[in-house]
Order: C-alpha cells, then structure tokens, then sequence
C-alpha cells in the first residue's frame, strides 16, 4: 500500500494521453481505482505500470531505487585540528578499493549508456502540493542559496546560465525554473531526487560537482519533495543555458562515475543519538542542502572535499578566503552561538566583523530561513569548536588603540586618508553604515591577507543589507606598492598580536589577478 504524506483535492478531467486512446464521454469518471493510480503515477513520474498489485517494492525497482542506508555511525570523539567531519567516517582500505571497483564497474556501463533517462512529464506538477509543503521548500531553497548560482548576472532569478569557475574549466548553472525545453518542466521528482542524491541529469548524464550534489545527497525524502515543489511552483522562463565544455580529459562526463566512488556519500547519513536533537539538526542543515563544506573545506588536485582530514578547514574561493569555522578559526575573539546567529542572519556582529564577497547573498538566503534552524547551525559549528578561554574584546580594541603612536609614516597617512574618516577605534560617529572595530575583524588576524586586499581594492558595493553601509572600491586609486605598504600597516596597526603577513607582494599580485578573472 503506497502512503502519501500531502492528499490533494482530485478534480475529474478528460485528459488524453499520447499513443493511447481517446476516453469516451463519462470514461474519466468510471475508470477502476487501480487504473486511476497507474495513471496518476504515470503522470507523476512518467513510468507506466501495467500490472497491479503496484506495491512499494515493484514502484521503487522502477524508479531506480535509492541505495540502502549506511549503518549506524560509531560515537566518536571531538576530533583535534585539522577538523574531520564527523558526518563522514575514514573509509577501510577494502571499502575503497570496493568503490574503486564500483567506479571501474560504472564507468564502462556509462560508457555503454548504462545509466538510462528517466522518461519526460508530460504534465506538470504544478499546484498539486499544499501551501505548507510549498512553503517549506522556498525555506528550504533559501537555505541551499540556490538562487547565488542559478543565476546569471542581471538574469531571471533561477533561469541559469552563470558561470562557476573551478580549476577544470568554465561549469555554467543550469535553469532551475519549470520550462519544459530549458529547465526542469519535464523532470519528474524520480529525476530531480537522482540528480540531487547522484549526481545525474535526467538523460542519465552526468553532472559535475560544481553542483553540490556531494552535500545534497543527505537530504531527506521530505526535504527534497518539498523543494522539487517549490522549484516547479516558479515561473517557467525559457532561457538556454552556455553548453559547459571542459579540456579533456575533464569533459568526458562518465569519468565523473569514478570521482563518485571517491567521493560521493549517496544517501542521508543516520543521526548520532550521543548527541542532541539541536546538534543533529544543525549538523543536517550545514552538511546537507546547507553545503557549507563546499566553500569551507579545501580540496584535492582532483576537486574534491578533503572532507577526512580537513573538514571545514578554510579554502580559497574565487579569489575570497573561506575562513575555517571548525578548531583552526583564526577570529581573535572566540565565536559563541549567538553572535554566530546574528552574523548569519543580519550579516555582523561587533565582535567579527561584516559578511562580504560571497557570503554577503548567503546572509541575506540564511535570513529567510526559520530562526531555529539558523540556531541549530550555530550551534553544531560552534560545537566543533575546541574550548577556548575568555578574551576581553575592549581590551583588544585599546591595544590596537595604542599601537597608532608607534607606527607614523606614510602608511599611517594612507590610511588616515583613505580609510580614517569610516575605521576608527569606536570614539567617532558612524560615517556611512556600521562603524566594527577593525581590531577584532577576522580578516585581520587571518593568516592569509586575501579578504583585506581583496575588499580594499573591491570595496563592499553589495552589502547583505542596506544598514551595513557600502565601502567604496579603492583598486584603481591605490597601485600595488601602496597596497602592500597599507596592508603591512594594518596588520601591525590593528592586530598586533599576529606576525607580519609573508610575501605581500604576491598576495597582492594574485588578488589582482582573481579580481580581473
């Protein structure tokens, strides 16, 4: 017996299907109930069955069923830096070399089209979910920010066509709205739950893990129904995407059969009953449609997560530093839940700082979302977190203060000239937005200089939020000499604690050249 979570109001219609016969009047009313699933799931999933009884096993072997779940997770211990994650266990030599195996195994049936299409939807889907379950998925589409990557630069929400840059080649986003010939509009859920737990299109392609699908494959059966409704309750916009065309040999897409058995987790992973609803919750949320590893978790030579030794470590992305937000985060003062909860949701917090580059758009997504689950993510990030004895941030602040009569120059003057008039040590009035105390801004006490050159010579032109205050872009009125002197400056001005930043030259050389691309 097939269960539905969300019954909706039935109407009885005429509706012809292609290759069968036309109903005769009153047909539509009288068709035997067994006729009327077998047609209600042909148009939900576009697999016609023919022989009853339609059993979950004999729906489930048609629709390409999901893997078995993983056992149960052995209780482990807060691990020491460099982080692991812990939603991710170290693979035994004989379970790689079994997915090796597999991969090998996938490979030459893709190759010989082994992966088969999932058949069209010849209706859509629209208006058949209940308003709760559309609700829930825009929350949910909050979360995984899709909106960031599915479009394009002054293109329709959604409607794709951005371009993601990776080590491999240029990947363009594909069109999330509902049109038949350029999105999802024929996709069933089967498809959309394929693509999002395996990595493949529906024509059985695959897909490359610019697509997160390596995080969104621990998204619950629920979860997905709900945004596979909110997707298809858009509006349909026809708008082609640019073919992705990757330098061999990363062009040829079966060759993605053997990155997944490296890398890809099918499947949501069971919870950790050591630890409680809050932390496991958070833990769904961040590692799932929350993909925050994605950016804050460096990679391999092969592009994927090293998830096992470094999980939430720090990574560069698109010329931005991911900062760590596991045991190595560099913020000079310790991060507590609820300053995480207002950074996320309102884009600062005195004690670190302002969310820009990319995460000023996944600030203003993460405001969407409900404030419970924005706190169970605080909560299992700061969790992570080894414990950390107290520091006096105003103490911070009057060290830096006093650091300004030791360090007169040129440099001094830059800034006083450039900068003075917004960054000030708190005894001035706000200029334009927020006025954050610069001695307790991570960017600052990092280990890399990139989010201080990068922002200096970007400025902050979209804020989270319009309170924030814009900062103007100063890369054509400062040459590289002077951004190197203003950022050795800084660092020594406003984070005194820390060494001098190594090689500014380059850092400025590749910040320049991250800009320009």
């Amino acid at each position: 017996i097939l269960s539905f979570r969300e019954v909706p109001v039935v109407e009885v219609l005429l509706m012809p299907r292609p290759g069968e016969p036309v109903l005769g009047v009153g047909e539509s009313a009288s068709v035997p109930g067994t006729a009327a699933i077998a047609n209600a799931i042909f148009d939900a999933t576009g697999v016609r069955f023919r022989n009853p009884p339609f059993t979950p096993e004999v729906v489930r072997a048609a629709l390409n069923p999901l893997p078995a779940p993983p056992p149960a997770v052995v209780p482990m211990r807060a691990p020491p830096p460099p982080a692991a994650d812990p939603q991710r266990r170290r693979k035994p030599l004989w379970a790689l070399a079994g997915a090796l195996a597999a991969g090998v195994v996938g490979l030459g049936l893709a190759m010989l089209g082994g992966r088969s299409a999932i058949a069209p939807v010849l209706a859509s889907s629209a208006g058949l979910y209940s308003p709760q379950v559309l609700e829930q998925g825009r929350k949910l589409a909050a979360l995984g920010n899709c909106v960031a990557c599915h479009t394009a630069e002054g293109g329709v929400p959604n409607a794709g066509g951005r371009p993601l840059a990776t080590p491999f080649g240029t990947v363009y986003s594909s069109n999330l709205t509902p049109d038949v010939a350029t999105g999802l509009g024929a996709w069933s859920f089967s498809a959309f739950q394929r693509a999002m737990r395996e990595g493949l299109s529906r024509d059985g392609q695959h897909l490359y893990p610019a697509f997160p699908y390596t995080a969104f494959s621990q998204t619950s059966d629920d979860d997905l129904l709900a945004l596979y409704a909110h997707l298809m309750s858009q509006p349909a916009v026809a708008s082609p995407v640019p073919q992705t065309a990757l330098a061999f040999p990363f062009n040829i897409r079966p060759l993605m059969g053997l990155w997944n058995a490296l890398y890809l987790q099918p499947g949501p992973v069971p919870v950790q009953p050591q630890q409680s609803a809050q932390w496991n919750r958070g833990a769904y949320l961040v590692n799932g449609l929350g993909h925050c590893s994605a950016c804050h978790t460096p990679r391999d030579g092969r592009g994927g997560e090293l998830a096992r030794s470094a999980y939430l470590g720090g990574a560069l992305v698109d010329g931005w530093e991911a900062p760590a937000l596991g045991a190595l985060n560099r913020s000079p003062v310790p991060w507590t839940e609820d300053a995480l909860v207002q950074y996320l949701r309102q884009g600062h917090h005195a004690d670190h700082g302002i969310a820009g580059g990319p995460m000023a758009p996944v600030v203003q997504a993460l405001a969407q979302v409900d404030a419970a689950d924005v706190r169970a993510m605080a909560h299992y990030l700061v969790a992570l977190q080894p414990p950390a004895p107290a520091v006096d941030a105003l103490a911070l602040v009057a060290q830096a203060a006093a650091q300004a009569q030791l360090l007169p120059g040129p440099a001094q003057r830059l800034f006083n000239t450039a900068c003075g008039a917004c960054h000030h040590d708190g005894d001035g009035p706000p200029v334009l937005g927020l006025n954050q105390p610069l001695a307790l801004n991570a960017n600052l006490h990092s280990a890399r200089p990139d989010n201080l050159l990068r922002t200096v010579i970007d400025g902050l032109q979209r804020p989270a939020f319009p309170h924030i205050g814009h900062m103007p872009a100063f890369g054509h009125a400062l040459d590289d000499r002077q951004l190197v002197e203003l950022a050795g400056w800084m660092r020594q001005r406003f984070a005194p604690q820390q060494p001098p930043w190594a090689d500014l030259p380059a850092a400025v050389a590749r910040v320049r050249s991250a800009v320009h691309d």
